[in-house]
C-alpha cells in the first residue's frame, strides 16, 4: 500500500512516499529556516506564505521521483495538529483537494502520533515499547502498546526540551534555530562547568521553565566574556540527563523490553549516546533525517491508521485525531 503523506505543521513543506507504513519510496522537505533567521523564530504569516508558494511544485515533484502517478497512489494522510493553524491548513487544503479529485482514502494524523511512527521507517520495530516523544513542542512518556493503542505516562508541565534548546540557544547569541546551534556550541564547552537545577515533579513528568530561569539569572551574574560554550554543555547535560533519567526508570517500572526515541530532540547526539550507554534495554531511534518534522513519518503513521474511518468533510485541524493523543498548539512565548 502506498500512501502520500503531507507534512505542514510549522516551517518545513514536506511530501513523501511510503510503502506499507516502513519501505520509504521518496521523501522530500523544502525547510525554511532562511527565511525565519532575522525573526529568531517562526514567523505564521511568512511560514503560511512560504507552504502555499512551494506545496503544489513540491507534491508534483515527489510524485516525478518516486517514478509514480497518483493513480497508484492508495491514500493521502496529512499532519491535523499539532502545529501553527495557518500552516497545517495550507496542507490539508492541498490533501482534500487531491482526495477528492483522485478519489483516494484521505487520513488525518495526529503529528505527534508521527513521530512515533518515524521509527517504523526503514525498520523492523513493533509495539510494544516505551517512548519518550522529545521535541520542540512536546516531551511526553507514552507507553505504546499496539500501532495506534498507547498510555501517555509523562507530559512536560510547561516548556518543552526542545523549546527549552531555543530559548536558551536565544540567550547565548545563537541564530535561529537555537537548539540544533547550542548542541555545535556545547561541543567545545565543559559540561561540568555550572552546576543547574533538576526540576522536581512526578517521576514521568518533566518541567524546564526553572532551568530556563536559573540560566537567565546565571548569565545575569556572569561576566561579559564567560564561556558561552561551558554554559551551552552544563546546559545540554542536565536536560540530557534528565531525559534519560526518566525514561529509563519508566522502562524499568513497566518491564519494557525496548526503548523508544522520537522527535526533534531525538537528533541530539549526545542524548542518543547517553540513552545507549545507560541501560542494556534495546534503545531504538529514527534516523537523523526522520527525526525532525517530515511527510515519510506522516505517511507511515497514515498507514497503521488505514482503518480508522474519517470524514472528508468535516476532518479540521481542529478535530480530534483518532490515535487520540492530545492536541496542543505549538507554545512559542518569549524567553
Amino acid at each position: 500500500m502506498k500512501i502520500l503523506g503531507i507534512e505542514t505543521s510549522c516551517d518545513e513543506t514536506s511530501i513523501a512516499i511510503v510503502k506499507d507504513g516502513r519501505e520509504v519510496i521518496i521523501n522530500n522537505t523544502i525547510s525554511q529556516i532562511e527565511l525565519h533567521k532575522e525573526f529568531g523564530g517562526v514567523k505564521p504569516s511568512i511560514a503560511k506564505f512560504a507552504h502555499e508558494q512551494v506545496i503544489d511544485n513540491l507534491i508534483e515533484q515527489t510524485l516525478i521521483d518516486g517514478k509514480l502517478s497518483m493513480k497508484e497512489i492508495d491514500a493521502i494522510a496529512v499532519t491535523v495538529g499539532p502545529g501553527l493553524v495557518i500552516s497545517l491548513l495550507v496542507g490539508l487544503k492541498s490533501a482534500k483537494e487531491l482526495a477528492k479529485k483522485f478519489n483516494k482514502k484521505l487520513i488525518g494524523v495526529n503529528h505527534l502520533f508521527g513521530h512515533i511512527c518515524s521509527n517504523f521507517l526503514e525498520s523492523d520495530l513493533e509495539p510494544p515499547f516505551i517512548c519518550l516523544l522529545a521535541s520542540g513542542g512536546h516531551t511526553q512518556i507514552i507507553d505504546v502498546k499496539t500501532y495506534t493503542e498507547y498510555e501517555i505516562l509523562g507530559s512536560t508541565l510547561d516548556d518543552a526540551c526542545g523549546e527549552a534548546f531555543d530559548k536558551i540557544g536565544r540567550l547565548l547569541g545563537l541564530p535561529y534555530p537555537g537548539g540544533p546551534n547550542l548542541e555545535i556550541l556545547a561541543m567545545d564547552g565543559n559540561p561540568e562547568t555550572f552546576k543547574l537545577p533538576e526540576a522536581k515533579v512526578k517521576p514521568y513528568d518533566f518541567s524546564f521553565s526553572g532551568l530556563k530561569t536559573a540560566v537567565l539569572r546565571l548569565v545575569q551574574k556572569l561576566p561579559v566574556d564567560y564561556n558561552k560554550a561551558d554554559l551551552a554543555a552544563s546546559f545540554q547535560e542536565n536536560v540530557t540527563n534528565t531525559l534519560v533519567k526518566k525514561i529509563i526508570s519508566a522502562a524499568k517500572d513497566k518491564n519494557s523490553k525496548k526503548i523508544v526515541v522520537a522527535g526533534g530532540v531525538a537528533a541530539n547526539k549526545t542524548l542518543r549516546k547517553k540513552i545507549q550507554e545507560c541501560t542494556h534495554i534495546p534503545v531504538f531511534m529514527p534516523n537523523l533525517k526522520y527525526c525532525t518534522d517530515n511527510a515519510a513519518m506522516i505517511a507511515a503513521a497514515g498507514y497503521f491508521l488505514k482503518d480508522v474511518h474519517q470524514d472528508i468533510d468535516t476532518l479540521d485541524v481542529f478535530a480530534k485525531d483518532p490515535s487520540s493523543i492530545k492536541l496542543k498548539t505549538l507554545s512559542k512565548a518569549p524567553l
